[in-house]
C-alpha cells in the first residue's frame, strides 16, 4: 500500500489539517497536538519515537475517551472513513472464527465491559481469534489497577501501528 502522504508533505501541512490526518490513528487531542507541534521530523522513525513518547503515559480519561466509540473485537466498523478502514484491516487476521470462538468473543467482550466499564482493546493485527480470546480471558482476571496500563499500552501499540501505516 502506498502512503497517502509523504513525511515531507506532513511536515508542511497546515496544523489543523495535520491534526485531522492523525485523528484516525488515535483521537486523543494531546497526542495529536504533540506530534503536529513537534514537526518537522527527519524520518518516520523520529515521528514514531515522538508518538511513543507522547503516549507514555495516557491518562485514564484519555483512554476512556479514545475507547468510547471503539468497536468490539470481532465487530467491524461500517463506513469508508479512515478509522473504519484501519479497524477492518487490523482485524483481518480474525477472519471468520469458528462458531464457538466467535460466541466466546462476544461473551468475553460483554464480561469485560461489565467488569471494567470499557470495551476490550487489543492490538488485533497479526493475531488470530483464538489468540485474542486467550488474551481476553487472561485480562478478565486483572484488577482495575493491573488492567489500565495494559489497555493504555494496547492503545499506544494500535496508534503507532496506524501512524506507521500512514507513511510506510
Amino acid at each position: 500500500m502506498t502512503p497517502a502522504l509523504s513525511l515531507d508533505q506532513f511536515n508542511a501541512t497546515p496544523r489543523d489539517e495535520a491534526l485531522a490526518l492523525l485523528r484516525p490513528c488515535l483521537d486523543i487531542a494531546r497526542w495529536c497536538a504533540s506530534l503536529v507541534d513537534g514537526r518537522p521530523y527527519a524520518g518516520v522513525d523520529e515521528l514514531v519515537a515522538a508518538a511513543e513518547d507522547a503516549a507514555s503515559p495516557f491518562t485514564t480519561a484519555e483512554v476512556d475517551g479514545a475507547l468510547a466509540q471503539h468497536p468490539r473485537i470481532g465487530e467491524r466498523l461500517g463506513g469508508s472513513n479512515a478509522e473504519a478502514r484501519m479497524s477492518r484491516a487490523e482485524q483481518a487476521g480474525i477472519g471468520t472464527p469458528e462458531t464457538a470462538v466467535a460466541a466466546a468473543l462476544v461473551e468475553g467482550n460483554l464480561a469485560y465491559e461489565r467488569r471494567f466499564g470499557r470495551v476490550f482493546l487489543i492490538r488485533a493485527a497479526g493475531r488470530s481469534a483464538t489468540e485474542i480470546l486467550g488474551a481476553l480471558n487472561e485480562r478478565l482476571g486483572h484488577s482495575d489497577d493491573e488492567e489500565l496500563p495494559v489497555v493504555a499500552d494496547q492503545l499506544r501499540q494500535i496508534a503507532v501501528l496506524r501512524l506507521k501505516g500512514l507513511f510506510e
